[in-house]
């Protein structure tokens, strides 16, 4: 599992984590959408929406909790760190910036995307 977090104004890249061993897609969704709204707090921006195409990882998200099935592991150790990082990130914060759902179909793979499918 691997995530990032990719700029639509410029295609530039803005986070690149990973890879890590024994993930799952959606928990990489999620961690990418926390980690987007952390980055954008940090800059100031307010107003940038975030844009995932994982129903799961926007679900997880708006409830403050990773509901991931995956088995904790050594293996994954890492990655399960990250999460509760993230968890926490999101019940300190009352308030961030709109997530919404990309609309693959319409407007094709989304960017941050590694073109792996």
């Amino acid at each position: 599992m691997e995530y990032r977090g990719v700029s639509l104004r410029d295609g530039e890249q803005l986070f690149h984590m990973g890879p890590f061993p024994d993930g799952t897609n959606n928990v990489g969704e999620f961690l990418a959408i926390v980690h987007a709204l952390s980055l954008l707090e940090q800059r100031g921006d307010s107003h940038t929406p975030v844009y995932s195409d994982s129903r799961n990882g926007i679900t997880w998200v708006r409830q403050r909790k990773c509901s991931t099935q995956l088995e904790r592991t050594s293996l994954n150790e890492p990655i399960f760190a990250l999460i509760e990082k993230a968890e926490r990130w999101l019940h300190s914060h009352t308030r961030w910036n709109d997530v919404r759902k990309w609309e693959t179909e319409e407007w094709g793979e989304i960017p941050a995307d590694f073109g792996r499918k």
